[in-house]
């Protein structure tokens, strides 16, 4: 497998304005087309890709009730046969999902301490 790129990231926040000013303004991103998610929310740009997804929340828990902020990052990546097995030789817990829609196959994985990433790979590849 190769990465290839960072796809994006996707953060929950209680202050979507504030968030959506503050990257566009300090790191020079815009807001660009998101599909119609039945949620609050931005994509912000940089040239073509959409690296920050935003999602809009009303409140945040505190303490141990808590939920991440970051819900999950993706990678873009060559070598889908190669990862696959690498992942079930190294006994490494995942989930594929096939998104025949958008020619993605993804490799759910899990980090050690629960940070949700996915590896996207073309279909056919």
């Amino acid at each position: 497998m190769g990465i290839t790129s960072l796809d994006h990231v996707n953060l929950r926040t209680t202050r979507l304005d504030e968030m959506i000013e503050w990257y566009c303004n300090v790191l020079g991103m815009r807001v660009g087309p998101r599909p119609p998610f039945p949620f609050p929310g931005a994509w912000l740009y940089v040239e073509e890709n959409a690296f920050v997804h935003l999602v809009g929340v009303e409140a945040e828990a505190t303490g141990s009730d808590a939920d991440l902020k970051l819900e999950h990052f993706a990678f873009s990546a060559t070598g889908l046969d190669r990862f696959e097995a690498h992942l079930k030789t190294n006994g490494v817990s995942y989930r594929r999902v096939e998104l025949t829609a958008i020619d993605t196959v993804q490799l759910n994985v899990w980090d050690p301490d629960g940070n949700h990433i996915h590896i996207d790979f073309r279909t056919g590849e």
